[in-house]
């Protein structure tokens, strides 16, 4: 089970970017894979087509899941995320503070 969901805003463990925030923009979960906002930018060298133009495109490159960890809403902190059963649901909450991750 992932821990990480769409929109959840992360930090970045390892790497070029190490310490930088951004937003999961999409999760890849069998490559364990993903793709954060403004991180990890390649350059991607594309064809001209009918549609659009050909050149050099600047685009996000997917990472891998253990190099990212989620920053929690309240705390504003990196922290490592437990399951909690309430009401016979399943939530993500913050081992440090406790406060449930919606």
């Amino acid at each position: 089970m992932l821990k990480l969901k769409k929109k959840d805003t992360v930090i970045v463990l390892t790497g070029k970017d190490k310490g930088k925030k951004g937003e999961i923009k999409e999760i890849m979960p069998v490559e364990r894979k993903v793709v954060v906002m403004g991180i990890n930018i390649v350059s991607k060298h594309k064809k001209t087509t009918k549609e659009k133009p050909g050149g050099i495109h600047k685009v996000e490159a997917p990472m891998s899941i253990s190099n990212v960890q989620l920053v929690c809403p309240k705390c504003n902190k990196p922290a490592r995320v437990k399951i909690s059963i309430q009401g016979g649901e399943k939530l993500r909450a913050c081992k440090k503070c406790g406060e449930a991750i919606v």
